[in-house]
């Protein structure tokens, strides 16, 4: 049976998941972490891409992202094949690390950005990882709710494209964020976007 191949259109912003094989552990302490994040911005230095969300579960990762140049199935390929190359050798294993394939999902709206945000940045919350998105490391909300700097993804992140929802300066973009990301699920979450 042949698998549906996969749309790619180089505007749109995807939102991709992939998962640990048999959902095992992907990043067992901050050395993997720290090497998944690396390979992001090795890779985006030779293909391009730029992600406006970002969160590393222990066994898989979302990612919010555009490509303009290489395909969304090229540009995974790399980037899960580096991290599996890396994952073996360190653990002295073989075989698959990532579930055969990955999830993506283009996000074709405003109100799409804003979710597909949340939903990322609310991922350890919803696993009752944290009980407050700000206190996970290894997502990209804290560039969200405060000024830090991005270190490794300065070549690739970017939050402006979820932010620039928001009407105001960059300081009330970012307090609009935050109070989004805590609104209840059963309030009008748009509301006050573009008041």
């Amino acid at each position: 049976m042949t698998r549906k191949r996969r749309t790619w259109h180089p505007d749109f912003y995807y939102h991709i998941v992939s998962r640990g094989n048999r959902r095992d552990a992907l990043f067992l302490d901050e050395r993997d972490f720290n090497a998944f994040m690396f390979i992001l911005h090795k890779t985006s230095q030779r293909h391009p891409f730029t992600v406006c969300s970002y969160c590393f579960m222990t066994n898989h990762y979302h990612l919010q992202l555009k490509s303009p140049i290489t395909s969304i199935s090229t540009l995974m390929a790399i980037v899960n094949k580096r991290y599996a190359s890396y994952y073996n050798n360190r653990y002295r294993l073989t075989g698959h690390v990532f579930e055969e394939r990955f999830f993506s999902e283009g996000i074709i709206s405003e109100k799409g950005m804003l979710e597909v945000s949340r939903y990322i940045h609310l991922n350890p919350v919803k696993a009752n990882i944290i009980h407050d998105a700000a206190h996970y490391v290894w997502s990209s909300y804290r560039y969200y709710s405060q000024e830090d700097k991005y270190s490794l993804a300065d070549n690739f992140f970017d939050p402006s494209p979820v932010l620039q929802i928001f009407t105001g300066n960059i300081s009330e973009q970012r307090e609009k964020y935050r109070q989004y990301i805590n609104m209840d699920e059963n309030e009008t979450r748009l509301s006050f976007v573009y008041k």
